[in-house]
């Protein structure tokens, strides 16, 4: 069936086409093999098929192998692979001495890479992985003797540059680091990779090694300026995609609403992907379904099953996420990359590079956050000749509401800018005890990093570094630090069973008082447990299996305090800041609520810590005087502040769960009406800046796709949000349009800018619970 008869027959079943957009198909463009290439590498990949490189191919290995740091940022299946492949196999051609190191984002990706480059058969080349799941003996063996080492980050970090002395010999020879899915690097995670690859290049060099970086990347703004970042030195960087492609039909589709109570309610997002899926899988469409969560991907396997029934091909549906063993998820890749399963329902797990070619139809439950993993997850289909169907289901949720109704911010706009700010004091102070300890730092490796000499003098003053003659850094610490790159802070919290000591998981240690405190029902794998016991001085949380017919949420109070206003916007009545916040917040009791009902049965106090978070924030105040005739002004920002923090990722590249907020009608600090958005990250993260510099697009879209939700009173597509530490309470949907009105109106009078050095009196304050 066509793509327009697949849309036809799902849209049958009182489904919501909101906008159709066909993309073109591309036409093939070969070019010759650059003259470095010896035959015995290019008669390897003829024996594989590749003929004749892509353009965009051939010139990004040309860039690289001549010394040049290359990022190749072209779209899903145009080769990028082949780009970092062509130089470091004609070094293993020529017997050369020099040695790569591949990174990917996940264990996943670079087996896959190992399985393809297994398939070259090129002289010379010996590759290894090299992972967490890897024995001891095979790492020695790889030290010794690879010449392609397969790896991730977090191996990097936590194995091969505290043992660097241990991988001299591939340090000496390293010519060619690979960057594979780069994109995956940004905000506080990028920002610890960027300091890792930035110790990784200073070790190189100390053992005379002067590697090039080759990096391949998702379609992104400016890539080269990614990428720099990364690795403190300039990038060269190839974007034009001259791979062929069959063209696709995408879907912005918006499930069926009903009405209950009077009020619009739509059906569940998770089901009607599950229906698709059957639907397609039914008709033998190859159909990848991209699930939020990893309890949402085995809901949408397990429902688009049942729907099928005794149909034989409901045994060829499965779901795929983290948190299977090794085994069965390469199993799992391998049915799929050979057709043996037809439909997959995935978390983000398969969005990177891993080669599953043929498949016709991919669904979205949901907007994934970011153009960019947007177009990394619709490219997964489409890789044959047939045009592929992409369909984007949108959740209760105000960006997904909005975008579906506004196709251009989606199809009419460049992807975003990767986040990524290594100097964040928060990060770089752990990295720079690592690299002392590694190697005593010289004041040369500080320079590329702004305020990195500062974050040294003030571990200095901790007793952490010491700095000696010649203007040298030595780490004097008692033990090695801890630092985690998925993180800003230690190791989280294990989650173990009870009766046994059985290991169920992790959770990071910010999370553990919402999730697995004392009473917390948790869930995992798709099994339920009940929280026996959180001890936060041993990091362990013990449950047990239980299935009670009810849920638990944590409630919590949230403090605010501005600690330095860095820039202003002064506009009559309202003024719009950026600066640096510390936030306090406490996990002070939980509620059960009856399934599926939702009925609050009873709520318990806990007695937990406060966590502090110090960061950057945006906020805005508006001068009471202004709003007059507005009858709820706290239901009014509360409803501003959750709808803004539900639209930022329009305009900055994260999720709401990277931001937090709060309101409050009187600010101690302001003595204003006040609406905060602050990054959830230690030091920041670059999300409250970017909102800060496009405010009017921001606030705009918020007040547009509140005013375009066609409910009442406010629900989870314009003012309501899953993450509200207050129960959604209050809540005034035509406040919030008038309170952003007066906001955005302001924009057209004068406007006065100021920055600030000097810091505030921090004086006490009680506001309303935060929602982060």
């Amino acid at each position: 069936m066509s793509a327009d008869q697949l849309i036809a027959a799902l849209d049958s079943e009182d489904g919501g086409v909101v906008h159709l957009r066909k993309l073109p198909a591309r036409a093939s463009v070969r070019a010759q093999w650059p003259e470095w290439v010896p035959d015995t590498v290019r008669k390897a990949l003829e024996d594989t098929g590749i003929t004749l490189p892509w353009p965009h191919q051939a010139e990004a290995a040309t860039h690289a192998f001549e010394g040049r740091d290359t990022v190749i940022a072209t779209g899903t299946a145009s080769g990028k692979s082949l780009a970092y492949l062509l130089p470091l196999l004609t070094e293993a051609a020529a017997d050369g001495p020099g040695r790569t190191l591949y990174l990917a984002p996940t264990k996943a990706l670079a087996a896959d890479q190992a399985r393809a480059v297994a398939e070259f058969e090129v002289p010379g080349l010996i590759p290894a992985i090299v992972d967490g799941d890897t024995p001891f003996e095979h790492r020695q063996w790889a030290q010794r003797f690879a010449n392609l080492v397969l790896s991730n980050p977090d191996l990097l970090h936590h194995s091969l540059l505290p043992r660097h002395r241990m991988w001299r010999s591939l340090l000496k020879d390293l010519k060619y680091v690979v960057v594979d899915e780069c994109h995956v690097y940004r905000g506080v995670f990028g920002a610890h990779v960027a300091l890792t690859l930035r110790r990784l290049l200073r070790l190189a060099e100390h053992y005379g090694a002067s590697p090039v970086v080759i990096a391949a990347s998702a379609t992104a703004a400016d890539p080269a300026a990614s990428l720099s970042v990364l690795t403190g030195r300039p990038a060269t960087a190839v974007t034009v995609d001259s791979s062929p492609s069959p063209g696709a039909t995408v879907a912005l589709w918006e499930p069926v609403t009903y009405e209950v109570e009077g009020e619009p309610q739509q059906a569940s997002t998770l089901s009607e992907t599950a229906r698709m899926l059957a639907q397609l899988v039914r008709r033998g469409v190859r159909t990848l379904a991209f699930v939020p969560s990893r309890r949402g991907a085995e809901i949408v396997a397990a429902e688009a099953k049942s729907r099928l029934g005794a149909d034989p091909a409901a045994g060829r549906i499965a779901a795929y996420r983290a948190g299977y063993l090794r085994e069965h998820r390469r199993d799992l890749e391998a049915d799929l990359r050979e057709g043996r399963l037809l439909g997959v329902a995935t978390t983000n797990a398969l969005e990177l590079g891993i080669d599953v070619t043929g498949l016709d139809a991919v669904l979205l439950c949901g907007y994934p956050g970011r153009l960019a993993s947007f177009w990394q997850q619709i490219g997964r289909a489409g890789r044959g000749d047939t045009e592929a169907l992409a369909v984007m289901l949108a959740k209760d949720d105000p960006l997904d509401t909005f975008l579906v109704h506004h196709p251009e911010a989606i199809f009419d706009r460049p992807v975003e800018a990767s986040v990524c700010d290594p100097s964040n004091p928060y990060v770089l102070a752990g990295h720079l005890c690592l690299a002392a300890e590694e190697l005593p730092l010289k004041e040369s490796d500080l320079a590329s990093i702004p305020g990195s000499k500062a974050v040294a003098e003030e571990l200095c003053e901790q007793k952490l570094l010491r700095r000696r003659a010649g203007g040298r850094y030595y780490w004097i610490g008692s033990e090695r630090p801890e630092v985690t790159l998925r993180g800003s802070g230690p190791m989280g919290v294990d989650i173990a069973e009870t009766s046994t000591g059985r290991l169920i998981g992790t959770i990071d240690a910010a999370a553990s008082h919402r999730l697995v405190h004392r009473g917390a029902l948790y869930l995992h794998q798709g099994e339920s447990y009940l929280v026996d016991d959180l001890d936060l001085e041993e990091g362990l949380a013990l449950v047990h299996a239980a299935k009670p017919p009810w849920t638990t949420s944590a409630q919590e109070i949230t403090h605010l305090e501005i600690l330095a206003e860095r820039e202003r916007l002064e506009m009559g009545d309202v003024t719009l800041s950026l600066g640096e916040v510390e936030v306090t917040s406490c996990v002070i009791s939980y509620q059960r609520r009856r399934l599926p009902s939702g009925e609050v049965i009873d709520t318990q106090q806990l007695d937990l810590p406060p966590q502090t978070l110090r960061t950057v924030a945006v906020w805005w105040t508006v001068d009471p005087e202004s709003l007059d005739g507005l009858k709820d002004l706290a239901g009014s920002l509360h409803a501003a502040e959750h709808a803004s923090i539900g639209l930022l990722p329009l305009i900055a590249t994260c999720d709401r769960w990277d931001i937090g907020g709060l309101s409050t009608p009187a600010h101690m600090d302001t003595e204003l009406p006040t609406v905060f958005v602050y990054d959830g990250h230690p030091g920041g993260a670059g999300f409250a800046e970017q909102a800060f510099r496009k405010w009017t697009d921001w606030l705009g879209a918020t007040r547009e796709a509140i005013a375009g939700c066609e409910c009442t009173s406010g629900c989870p597509s314009c003012i309501q949000s899953p993450k509200c530490g207050n129960g959604n309470e209050p809540l005034s949907k035509p406040g919030a349009l008038t309170l952003l009105g007066r906001v955005l109106k302001a924009a057209d009078g004068p406007v006065t800018a100021k920055s600030f050095s000097d810091k505030p009196v921090k004086p006490e304050d009680d506001l309303w619970p935060g929602d982060f």
